[in-house]
């Protein structure tokens, strides 16, 4: 006998959804207000952040990654290029993860809730790492003889003077936000999507990475720190189930197996039919009462006319004789 299946709940309705939708509005805006005033904090950190800087530069030398101006060289083949990449690095980053956390939370609320836990993991380690460790930008650092692009060729998001800049800390390089964030935009979709093409979502953090780069913004090491924050917050944080077997939805429990058919002599012994024989009518006596064993010392009985049981056992004794 089953449990009878509880009745889901009805729909919240409009004014729980209304407040529902303010409480993450406001809990999304807080955590961002947040990180804004914290990255602050590390602003008057000059001669530290320059000497980081020519540390991150060396050890890029050491692990032979490429080098930045590579990439800035591509961009700086043509003006309305470099304009374009300076235009994506100001004007994509924040538009872009505001429209995935708004088509999640319409669309697929649990992996909204996931999406949203990863990025403020993901923030609040990157602010820790931007207050311990504040980072000149490769656009700063002499020796990398690289181009402020965003200042020659426009639009920059930065002040002209880093010390003056009162609307972002430009010594908060490591990690690469711009990267941690275009990167869970992609995995996400990827994983709250079907479509085939899902993998294309993937163009997004590889431009991003291209532009923080040749925008002369970020170094190389910045991008990979990220993506090993990302990574420890994706740990952290579990995916949720995005679907179910339809057995699992229905709540179905396989009933007990039937067992199995006994065949052979062991049938023939215990008196009970193969299952594929089917015999009509009553059920055959045992084979033992069919054929009497004789008891030493005493007279055999004489054959009388057969009863019902022994017309009954005498076929499924010759088809067991047969089997053998």
């Amino acid at each position: 006998m089953t449990s009878p299946t509880k009745p889901a709940g009805p729909p919240p309705g409009p004014r729980a959804a209304r407040r529902r939708l303010i409480r993450e509005l406001l809990l999304v805006a807080g955590l961002f207000a947040v990180y804004k005033a914290g990255r602050t904090l590390s602003t008057g950190r000059t001669d530290e952040a320059y000497r980081n800087a020519g540390r991150i530069w060396d050890a890029e030398r050491a692990l032979h990654l490429p080098g930045e101006g590579a990439v800035q060289r591509l961009l700086l083949h043509g003006d309305a290029l470099v304009h374009t990449a300076n235009t994506y690095y100001a004007a994509v980053h924040f538009p872009a993860t505001a429209l995935f956390l708004v088509w999640l939370y319409v669309r697929r609320p649990a992996h909204y809730l996931w999406a949203r836990r990863v990025l403020a993991v993901l923030t609040g380690a990157a602010l820790a790492l931007h207050l311990t460790f504040p980072l000149a930008p490769p656009r700063m650092l002499g020796a990398a003889h690289l181009v402020d692009t965003g200042q020659v060729y426009g639009p920059s998001v930065y002040g002209a003077a880093p010390a003056t800049d009162t609307m972002a800390n430009q010594f908060a390089a490591m990690p690469s936000l711009h990267f941690g964030w275009a990167l869970m935009l992609a995995l996400g979709m990827i994983a709250a999507t079907r479509s085939r093409w899902r993998a294309l979502w993937l163009l997004h953090p590889l431009l991003t990475l291209l532009v923080v780069v040749g925008t002369a913004n970020h170094y190389w090491l910045d991008a990979i720190v990220a993506t090993v924050l990302l990574g420890g917050a994706l740990l952290l944080i579990p995916r949720p189930v995005a679907a179910r077997t339809a057995a699992a939805v229905r709540g179905h429990v396989p009933g007990p197996k039937a067992p199995a058919a006994v065949s052979g002599p062991a049938a023939a012994v215990s008196g009970a039919a193969p299952a594929s024989a089917a015999v009509s009518g009553p059920a055959p006596a045992p084979a033992s009462a069919a054929v009497p064993v004789p008891v030493s010392g005493a007279a055999a009985p004489a054959p009388g006319p057969p009863t019902p049981a022994t017309a009954l056992a005498a076929p499924a004794a010759v088809t067991a004789g047969a089997g053998r």
